[in-house]
């Protein structure tokens, strides 16, 4: 496990339309350069453009790349581009010692045991038990989940596909809600029926349905503004059951990894409306597990406000796989 790293490391966050990447020269992350995955053919022109006008001649030895898809055997096919992001090519291509590909949400779990209060919003619970497992869930395009643990001074981050597990209904109006969207989508899952964008949506058109109440066309920026704004009672019980639902997944995923360091919010989509969080039933529905109840009301739960939380877990990777 390193402490620290020496020499020049190239971090970047890579999605579908941008690129963002930095140097870290000892210890220090440099200024973040924004790229448009659109104006390169290929992630290594994208990388030699960034190393041409950043590095001033300095070869980076490693390189540590978070990438928004599924990663296998350190290789990604970006869903949203035509750009494929290949470690095992890229190191003797471009003259690295290594390079490592994570998954976005891989990476900002490694972010978490970094975080400063200034980066978080606290959303109830106690302190958490240090070195206990970190847990991050993060509603955006779609509903990412990856879990931090600690052994023997050793981290992994466990990366999942939770988002795509069945959602659960904990009352009699999301059951409704639920068999309403069932019969549009077949498998209604966490992600598409609940806790993403396209799944704000879902919810705000099921609860319509189910009230016989004919709404506008809203996308998921629209029926937040509306709920917040007070302009539309369909969109405000939108937003109300989505921080619930929030909630309800949440507590089930921290009894599932038994996540006692914490839970943390991530993603897109949260950070727009925090206070209207903090207000809602998320933490009553986060603790409501019956007999687990207790065990639950010790975990704390905390809001993700820090924009480049990435930069920070692919710090905290390099320096823990450092030599």
């Amino acid at each position: 496990m390193g402490i620290g790293t020496t020499g020049t490391i190239l971090l970047a966050d890579i999605g579908g339309t941008n690129a963002r990447f930095a140097l870290n020269r000892n210890d220090q992350t440099g200024p973040i350069d924004y790229v448009k995955v659109a104006d390169f053919p290929t992630v290594r022109e994208a990388i030699a453009d960034v190393l041409a006008r950043r590095a001033g001649g300095e070869q980076p030895q490693r390189a540590v790349l978070a990438v928004a898809g599924p990663v296998t055997n350190n290789r990604c096919v970006m869903t949203n581009s035509p750009w494929i992001i290949d470690g095992n090519e890229l190191q003797p291509a471009l003259g690295f010692d290594s390079v490592h590909v994570l998954n976005d949400f891989e990476v900002v779990a490694w972010s978490l045991p970094a975080l400063q209060p200034a980066d978080l919003i606290p959303l109830g619970g106690g302190d958490g038990l240090p070195g206990e497992p970190l847990l991050v869930v993060g509603p955006g395009t779609g509903f990412g989940v990856s879990c931090l643990i600690e052994r023997h001074g050793s981290r992994l981050a466990v990366v999942t596909e939770a988002g795509h597990a069945t959602l659960p209904a904990e009352n009699e109006r999301e059951e409704r809600v639920i068999a309403c969207l069932r019969r549009r989508l077949g498998h209604v899952s966490i992600e598409r029926g609940a806790l993403s964008g396209s799944g704000l949506q879902n919810l705000y058109e099921a609860l319509g349905e189910i009230d016989g109440v004919q709404v506008p066309h809203r996308d998921a920026a629209a029926i937040t503004k509306a709920a917040l704004e007070g302009s539309c009672p369909v969109s405000r019980a939108t937003l109300e059951m989505f921080c619930a639902i929030l909630g309800s997944v949440a507590g089930n995923l921290a009894v599932t990894f038994g996540a006692r360091g914490g839970v943390y919010i991530a993603g897109g989509i949260v950070p727009r409306f925090r206070e209207f969080l903090a207000a809602s039933a998320f933490r009553a529905r986060f603790e409501a597990k019956g007999r687990f109840q207790d065990y639950l009301r010790d975990i704390p739960t905390r809001l993700v406000i820090k924009p480049d939380a990435s930069f920070v877990g692919l710090k905290m990777f390099a320096d823990h796989t450092a030599d």
